[in-house]
C-alpha cells in the first residue's frame, strides 16, 4: 500500500497540491482492530497549513492482537465523521455499486442511487468481486461506510480508473458512479 500511496501522492503534487504521506502506523492504535486512538492533532495542523495528508490501509498497533491491517475504509469513515467531511469519495475499479460482479456476472446491474435505508437492505446483494482485498471487499466497504453516512456524509463510488473521475469527484462535477446518501 506504501507504494501505490506515493504514487497518488507524487500525482498530486505533480498537479501543484501539496500532498503528504502519512502513515497510519505512526498515529493510530486498534483494539481488536478496530480504532481505539487516533492522535489526529498532526492532521489537522497538517490541513490548516494547507496541506493534504494522504492515508491508506496500514498495518497498525492492537492493543489486543499486538498488530492488525487497518483498512482504508475504516480509516476513511472514522476521518470523515471526526473531521465534518463534505463527502468521502471511494475509487474502484468499476463506475460504482452492482448487484453482482460486473466482470464476471453479465446480469450485474449498476446502481447509480441509494439511502441509507436502501444500503442496508440491499447490503448483502452488492457484488462480491471473486478476488478480495484482504480487508473483505465492497460489501465490507459499505459497512465501514455506513456510520458516516448515517452522520450524513454522503458516499460516492466512482470509477479510479477512468482518467479525472476522482479529480472531477473531488470538484463536485457529475460522474458516473454510486452515490449513497442518508435520505
Amino acid at each position: 500500500m506504501t507504494v501505490l500511496n506515493n504514487l497518488v501522492v507524487d500525482s498530486l503534487i505533480n498537479q501543484d497540491i501539496p500532498a503528504i504521506a502519512v502513515p497510519p502506523s505512526s498515529c493510530i492504535i486498534t483494539k481488536s482492530g478496530r480504532i481505539k486512538s487516533f492522535e489526529e492533532g498532526p492532521l489537522i495542523k497538517m490541513l490548516e497549513m494547507g496541506f493534504l495528508p494522504v492515508l491508506y490501509g496500514d498495518a497498525v498497533l492492537d492493543s489486543d492482537i499486538n498488530f492488525t491491517i487497518l483498512s482504508g475504509d475504516q480509516l476513511v469513515s472514522s476521518l470523515a465523521m471526526s473531521l465534518n467531511a463534505e463527502r468521502i469519495i471511494i475509487g474502484a475499479d468499476v463506475d460504482g455499486l452492482y448487484t453482482a460482479d460486473p466482470k464476471t456476472d453479465s446480469s450485474a446491474r449498476h446502481i447509480p442511487h441509494l439511502t441509507l435505508t436502501e444500503l442496508k437492505r440491499l447490503q448483502h446483494k452488492i457484488g462480491e468481486a471473486k478476488v478480495t482485498d484482504v480487508t473483505g471487499g465492497m460489501p465490507r466497504k459499505m459497512r465501514e461506510l455506513i456510520p458516516a453516512v448515517d452522520k450524513g456524509i454522503p458516499v460516492i463510488v466512482v470509477n479510479a480508473t477512468r482518467p479525472n473521475n476522482i479529480y472531477k469527484a473531488l470538484k463536485g462535477q457529475k460522474v458516473v458512479g454510486t452515490t449513497i446518501e442518508r435520505g
